[in-house]
């Protein structure tokens, strides 16, 4: 059998349809010469980033806090000496709620100090991306404070971990668009503070706050769905 009909059989179907043999763009990716790719906004955006005392401690400060909590509550989930030693679970909470507070303070603070202090990006700094960051400043804002509302103080500060439970599950604005909406109208928040600032020191700080939130509610979402499903089980034995 010759080459040409080799071809001609191959691209036939067992109906004896011919299909079309998809080309080979540039040979298959092996072949693509990468080193004549232009990354010089990369390695702009890379210069402008100074991994100095400022960016270290923000951090560390982005890291610490969902840990603390998440140890904390967990091991007052398991122990109740927060609820013994302030004699109410609800006070203990509350002042949870206050440290977990001063803690995100202080991280915003230490994230504005690290975006104040290195360089801005000239690509950012226009218009389109200013407004950018005030629209998704505004989506934040509007994603915690409902979260807020819907769960109230205690739902929002780790109530549950206090044996402090909710009647059913959020099913409400924002609930209803958005799993877990504070965590990511906190991300949106600090992602639209850094295009404001035309920083991308700040870029580099919301992702990692994202990832941040994204290993915390690993943790956290597993945790909390067997707290509710042990209220559960506890209420057929009654």
């Amino acid at each position: 059998m010759s080459d040409g009909e080799d071809d001609a059989e191959r691209n036939q179907s067992p109906a004896g349809v011919h299909l079309p043999v998809p080309p080979e763009c540039c040979g298959g990716l092996n072949n693509v010469d990468y080193s004549k790719m232009d990354l010089k906004l990369l390695e702009d955006f890379l210069n402008l980033i100074n991994f100095d005392d400022s960016f270290c401690v923000a951090v560390i400060a982005i890291i610490f806090n969902p840990l603390f909590w998440n140890v904390v509550a967990r091991w007052e989930h398991r122990t109740r000496r927060l609820s013994r030693l302030f004699g109410s679970p609800y006070l203990a909470c509350y002042c949870l709620a206050f440290v977990i507070i001063l803690l995100n303070v202080y991280r915003s603070h230490s994230m504005t100090v690290a975006m104040k202090a290195q360089a801005r990006w000239e690509v950012m700094d226009v218009m389109v991306v200013f407004y950018a960051g005030v629209a998704l400043m505004v989506l934040g804002t509007v994603l915690v404070v409902s979260s807020f509302l819907a769960l109230g103080f205690t739902g929002t500060f780790l109530g549950d971990y206090f044996g402090i439970l909710m009647d059913e599950k959020m099913t409400g604005f924002p609930f209803n668009i958005l799993e877990n909406p504070m965590y990511w109208g906190s991300t949106a928040n600090y992602l639209g503070l850094a295009l404001i600032g035309a920083s991308p020191v700040g870029l580099v700080l919301t992702v990692i706050v994202a990832v941040a939130y994204k290993v915390a509610l690993r943790f956290e979402g597993p945790f909390t769905e067997q707290i509710y499903q042990e209220r559960s089980q506890h209420h057929k034995h009654e």
